[in-house]
């Protein structure tokens, strides 16, 4: 199998078998630990800084392409992602009833943070299938906008590497399948809930992972292009992972756990990055 063959395999088992487990899991038991997710969701935050902070933003420094270059990439990354996810939000708060003054400015649960809970919403209140079907669009985009640059992180580590599975990208890809099974929890209970059969609902659930092969597929071409693709590629896909992990993870995981809990398992998670990366 050949390098884009092998990422794209690694990336679908990352990304759709990750999300579709979690669907499996939230078939099963039709209920989330916020807890447990929070533990899991902090750590893999901690894993995925480890591995964005001391292996791809050095291999975009190692480019030879000059640290601002590196600078606007992550930048870049950031600001998109922030933009996207900020435009989601306010175009869709307004829907949850719970969403006013008194919420915190970030998500407080994993329903919030894909939006599933504006499609549990719709289906408490028998809306139509039109309003069903926005939601679900909604919360597609939201899923892709976290998936994309997961994907994005493991096709710039193949081509920083020329195709090889470098510690990066099989790290990544570990821990971005990980962090992928509650999000399909979140994904199918609400599905279910609403009436859809359990399998088709996994089947969706599966199917929400596809973006993260897109991202991996984006990340590798733009990182073929040449030392400045690769060091583009590699920044941004840095800068978007920076704001998921800082901006949503990270938060969300402590305002599911409120204790310090959270916080060490994100210290973990570094310290096992750091492990993996230099062992």
């Amino acid at each position: 199998m050949n390098a884009v063959g092998t990422m794209i395999l690694a990336t679908a088992i990352a990304g759709v078998a990750g999300t579709g487990l979690g669907g499996l899991v939230g078939a099963m038991l039709q209920k989330n630990s916020n807890r447990v997710i929070s533990l899991l969701l902090s750590f893999a935050g901690g894993v995925m800084l480890s591995v964005v902070c001391f292996d791809l933003i050095v291999e975009a420094i190692d480019t030879g392409t000059g640290i601002f270059a590196v600078i606007l990439s992550v930048a870049l990354g950031v600001a998109v992602t922030f933009l996207l996810n900020h435009i989601i939000d306010r175009k869709t708060s307004a829907e949850i009833p719970h969403i006013d003054e008194n919420h915190p400015k970030t998500a407080d649960d994993l329903n919030e943070l894909i939006h599933s809970d504006h499609l549990e919403h719709h289906f408490s209140r028998n809306d139509n299938k039109m309003s069903l079907f926005i939601a679900g669009i909604v919360m597609a985009c939201a899923i892709a906008l976290h998936n994309v640059p997961e994907g994005m992180t493991i096709g710039a580590s193949y081509a920083s590497n020329d195709g090889a599975l470098g510690s990066a990208a099989l790290v990544l890809a570990v821990i971005i399948g990980l962090h992928n099974i509650p999000e399909g929890m979140a994904v199918s209970v609400p599905l279910i809930t609403g009436g859809m059969s359990k399998l088709k609902a996994v089947l969706i659930t599966a199917a929400s992972g596809i973006p993260t092969i897109l991202g991996a597929l984006l990340g590798y071409l733009l990182g073929e292009i040449g030392p400045l693709g690769l060091t583009v590629s590699l920044g941004f896909a840095s800068g978007a992972m920076l704001y998921v992990v800082f901006g949503e993870i990270l938060p969300q995981s402590i305002l599911m756990y409120r204790s310090k809990l959270p916080a060490f398992s994100a210290i973990v998670g570094i310290l096992a990055g750091l492990l993996i990366i230099f062992a």
